[in-house]
């Protein structure tokens, strides 16, 4: 057995331990919690907060996704991200980092983490650190919007892991929230500015649609579906669009507020080399200001 596949089989198999020990501790806290938001009445309007992307609150969202049936074998992605909102006079500055630890089994096309991925026997570590930050009424109307740059930062500790490049673009963000609705769109376009000068240039879009219906007692549905394109591909190879949901519910443990949903998601259009589908499950720590 190489390096590499231990170490695979080791990131994948910590993934899969983390990811059964918290589904537990918050199933047994969602359990435990039923009475109390029966008087409580859900938290919808904490649940809301939650929804909106460039809603001023602190939080701290931990990503498990699972990717199944690509051709090369199953990549594993750990996206850290946290949301730091900073209000100045009338706006909100909504900082938000994605910090990906990726494990994957070799050339795996189709994921926003690695834009242009490189052939290799597979590799477990950093990827490239995405920040943005949205700049966002204090007091918004009916309808919710964000807007700013968004740069992708060279920082994958191997070439599979990441573009090789940095790369920078503008994003925005658009949503409404009709109760018990919220149903927005986030877009996002990188272009290569710096880096390896042997790999290819990055081209990307992504574009999130997102939907949720709030239910009672905290829980909810959701779709929230990450669309690419490559422009650096041929036509044929250029879109990745995924087709799902899943369900979520907010609830605490102790006085700390939490988030968490599980989704999943089927690969309608791909890119050659792509997952056929994907799993991921989210635990968000909510900071309320």
């Amino acid at each position: 057995m190489t390096r590499t596949s231990i170490a695979t089989k080791t990131f994948r198999a910590s993934c899969i331990v983390i990811f059964t020990f918290l589904a537990v501790l918050c199933a047994g806290q969602v359990l435990a919690q039923e009475k109390k938001e029966k008087k409580e009445g859900g938290g919808g309007d904490l649940a809301a907060k939650t929804q909106n992307p460039v809603g001023a609150m602190y939080s701290l969202p931990f990503k498990f996704t699972f990717d199944y049936g690509a051709d090369n074998g199953e990549a594993t992605f750990l996206n850290i991200q946290p949301v730091i909102p900073v209000t100045v006079g009338d706006w909100n500055l909504i900082n938000r980092v994605i910090m990906p630890l990726i494990d994957t089994p070799g050339l795996v096309t189709g994921t926003p983490e690695i834009p242009n991925p490189v052939p290799g026997d597979g590799a477990t570590g950093l990827g490239d650190i995405n920040y943005s930050v949205f700049v966002s009424p204090a007091e918004p109307g009916k309808v919710i919007w964000g807007i700013g740059p968004s740069i992708m930062m060279n920082t994958a500790t191997d070439d599979q892991l990441g573009s090789g490049k940095w790369s920078a673009g503008p994003t925005a963000v658009v949503l409404v929230q009709p109760k018990p609705w919220t149903i927005g769109l986030l877009g996002r376009q990188l272009w290569s500015f710096a880096g390896d000068s042997d790999r290819a240039n990055v081209n990307q879009l992504l574009l999130e649609p997102f939907v949720n219906y709030n239910l009672a007692k905290g829980w909810y549905l959701v779709s929230d579906m990450i669309l690419t394109a490559n422009w650096q591909a041929d036509s044929s190879s250029r879109w990745t669009i995924p087709l799902g949901g899943g369900v979520g519910k907010m609830f605490e443990i102790a006085s700390q507020k939490m988030n968490t949903k599980l989704e999943a998601y089927y690969n309608a259009v791909k890119p050659d080399g792509a997952p056929d589908w994907s799993m991921s499950w989210t635990l968000q720590f909510l900071f309320p200001r």
